[in-house]
């Protein structure tokens, strides 16, 4: 209730500031009406998570989405860009597509490619995946730390402050991969 006050807001905001695009997470619920914290299912087994998955794209996250995209028309907001952030229902090419085909293209992508890199995958494909769907585009870099990452995986709950221990970490761009990778990334931009 409190995120969605601030989202009420912001739209409410936006027209007095000229803003017509609005950068913002998808959201992420529980598992079921009677969660209190978010679940992020990142895989279909054990099979009560395709359960989960179904009650939080139909029951919450499709219906607030058909309201929140009406509110942001209401207040002449035409583009809503969802950061694709694990932790999330929309955190890649294949999630935001599936929420367009429900509600229609005022949703396109914030690609932050770092978080692709932490979750696997490669901000070029997803560029060349979604091309006009990107509606905005954060310049940040992942450095995976050698001896680490492959031990760990990618998927690391360390806090961002013990980076002497994690798995992979946010870096300046080109300090995890290099000025020909972010070349290439740019000119498919």
């Amino acid at each position: 209730a409190e995120h969605a006050t601030v989202v009420e807001k912001t739209f409410a905001l936006a027209p007095l500031l000229g803003v017509s695009k609005v950068v913002m997470m998808s959201g992420l619920p529980g598992a079921g009406s009677g969660d209190t914290h978010p679940n992020w299912i990142t895989t279909s087994w054990p099979p009560e998570n395709e359960v989960v998955l179904d009650y939080q794209w139909r029951h919450c996250l499709l219906p607030y989405w058909k309201q929140l995209v009406k509110r942001a028309r209401d207040c002449q907001v035409d583009r809503i860009a969802l950061e694709n952030h694990g932790c999330q229902l929309v955190y890649n090419a294949r999630t935001l597509k599936l929420l367009r085909s429900e509600i229609g293209p005022s949703v396109g992508m914030n690609l932050d490619p770092s978080h692709l890199f932490w979750m696997g995958g490669d901000p070029r494909a997803m560029a060349r995946s979604l091309g006009p769907m990107i509606y905005h585009v954060h310049a940040k870099d992942v450095r995976f730390e050698t001896g680490m990452w492959e031990a760990d995986g990618l998927l690391d709950t360390l806090g961002i402050e013990e980076f002497a221990q994690r798995s992979w970490n946010y870096v300046a761009l080109g300090y995890g991969h290099d000025e020909s990778w972010w070349k290439e990334f740019f000119s498919i931009l």
